[in-house]
This record gives structure tokens, sequence and C-alpha cells, in this order.
């Protein structure tokens, strides 16, 4: 059986669409009409990924995104909305989000994306935690990171990240000292086309900030390079 993925849009063409695409291409699937039969199926199924309209009945993609993350339910989520509006897609991505698609799409394309998500994850060729390697790990003061395990520990706690966060975080480690533009980090963390939406960026540094950082206005880890993007690095001692 292949990677579990939940469809929840009201739009009964498009689950139709996806479910017909993804099960054809090896997917296990499951389906929701409306936001609350699908924040249910996401609470109790052990899914690999997670398709979410933003405009649902009962309970908005949104709401679900923010509610999953704020159960510490972290489940990749591939967004989709009808309208191409950037305030939606920020907002979507500051909940927990890893990935946004504006309709109309093809399924190929929401394949590829699923497959970009659960092959960072080690879900799509069935490795599991028994068969995932230790690795090398990166160390960074009290920051430990775990590439091929996808974990990282602040003061030896689990940091609940999102897919994108972890990989923003690692990029960063695996960088440190050097300066990366925001358009270097949107190449090497959302290797396809978001060029321009360096919004997206900073979103997410925030939300490392918020969970590495001891005070995020005076960020210790990840610095601002006023004009230039950012950086990672060990912060020094008094």
């Amino acid at each position: 059986m292949g990677a579990k993925v939940l469809v929840v849009d009201d739009e009964q063409s498009i689950v139709t669409l996806l479910q017909y695409n993804l099960e054809q291409a090896g997917f296990d699937v499951v389906t929701a009409m409306d936001g609350e039969t699908g924040k249910k199926l996401a609470e109790q199924d052990n899914l690999d990924i997670i398709i979410l309209d933003l405009m649902l009945p009962k309970m908005d993609g949104v709401e679900v995104c923010k509610q999953l993350r704020q159960e510490k339910i972290m489940t990749p989520i591939l967004m989709l909305t009808a309208k191409d509006d950037e305030l939606d897609k920020i907002l979507g991505l500051e909940l927990g989000a890893d990935d946004y698609m504006v309709k109309p799409f093809s399924p190929r394309e929401v394949i590829a994306r699923v497959k970009a998500i659960l092959r960072r994850t080690n879900i799509q060729n069935g490795a599991s935690e028994e068969t995932i390697k230790e690795g090398s790990k990166i160390i960074i003061g009290p920051l430990s990171i775990f590439p091929e395990k996808y974990e990282a520990f602040f003061n030896d706690e689990l940091l609940e990240l999102t897919l994108k966060e972890f990989e923003l975080l690692l990029y960063l480690a695996q960088n440190k000292g050097r300066v990366l533009t925001r358009d270097q980090l949107l190449s090497a963390v959302w290797n396809y086309d978001f060029a321009g939406d360096t919004r997206i960026v900073d979103v997410h540094i925030s939300h490392l900030r918020e969970k590495i950082e001891e005070d995020t206005k005076k960020p210790a880890y990840i610095k601002t390079i006023r004009g230039l993007g950012y950086k990672l690095e060990e912060p020094k001692e008094e």
C-alpha cells in the first residue's frame, strides 16, 4: 500500500479527479467534503499528507490547519485555493501549511508536489524509523539537527517543526555563518516556482525564531542581515 493521502475539498469534481489520479499513482486516498470531517480524519487516521482546500463548509481550511498545528499534529499539508490571493497564501503558510497551490491545477502537478514532500519525509519509499539511518548530526550550541531522521532538538527538547521549517533550519545550519539571500533560500527550500514570494521565507524565519530564540526581537541564532537576507550562527558567549 502506498502513502496515505487525505483530500479535503467541497467540490466533488475536484475530489474525484484527485482521488482517481492519486490512486493511479499508487497512493491510498481518503476523502472529506467539509472542514469538520477533514479535521476529524486528520486527528484519527495515520496519514502521510493532507491536501486541504482553503474554502470549505463548516470549518475553512485555514481554521483546520490552525487547529491541527495547535494540537501538535504535524502531518504535511498542501493547501489548495481558487483565489490567487497573496494574503491567503501567506495566511495559510503562517498557520503551518507546507505548500500551496492555486486552482486550476493539473493532477500531474499535484502528484509531483505530493511526491516531493513525501520523498523528503522518507515516506514514499516505505522507510520506517527502524530503517532510517542515524546519519550525521549538526550541533550548534544547544541546537542539534538530525537530517536523516527529520528531527531537531533545542536544549534536548524535540522541536515541533513543519516540513518546511525543518528544511529551512537545516539549510541555514548547513551554511552556518554564511549570509543567505531570500532568493537563495527560496530556491533551496522551495525548489519550484515561488519566485518573488520572499515573504514566505520571512514567515518561516519568524516561526523558527519563536521556537529557538529567547528574545525574538533580539535573535541570537538566526540573524537578519539588513538588505541581504539571513544567517544562522552560534551565539557569542558573554
